[in-house]
């Protein structure tokens, strides 16, 4: 399975860690490729851009998460949600198929890893309601 990754330069070390310590995926590092200051809303939109062009998931971090899911979510396709924990990692794509994740920087390692890890291989319900609700965030996207 294919995740694209992205951060700026506070997300730069934890991007790095997650690459080395998931095991089994197709990661392609979209940026930022050090600790050099750089402008979050650039990532955001290249991996917005990548997930929606290449239909797989996306992680992006930044220093407090939120910055950079503001931005991912300003490109059309793209559902991020600013996760802090494993259950919202999985309600998020369970309940909302979201297609990316955000991530504070300073979030712990190790809980990190359980969060993109069970982001990434729960399932989305395929629930009705679920489907409805996305459906006319998608519409109001397409017609704005």
């Amino acid at each position: 399975m294919k995740i694209a990754f992205a951060s700026d330069h506070r997300g730069y070390e934890l991007k790095e860690y997650l690459k080395k310590h998931l095991k089994g995926y197709d990661i392609v590092d979209l940026g930022t490729n050090s600790k050099e200051s750089g402008d979050y809303p650039d990532y955001a939109f290249k991996l917005g851009e990548y997930v929606v062009k290449n239909n797989c998931l996306g992680l992006v971090i930044c220093g407090s998460g939120i910055g950079i899911s503001i931005a991912c979510n300003k490109v059309k396709g793209i559902r991020c949600a600013k996760v802090n924990s494993i259950k919202d990692a999985i309600y998020t794509k369970k309940d909302n198929n979201a297609n990316v994740i955000s991530l504070s920087a300073s979030i712990n390692k190790e809980r990190a890893i359980k969060i993109v890890s069970n982001f990434i291989e729960t399932k989305f319900s395929e629930e009705e309601r679920h489907i409805r609700r996305i459906n006319k965030i998608s519409e109001y996207e397409r017609s704005n």
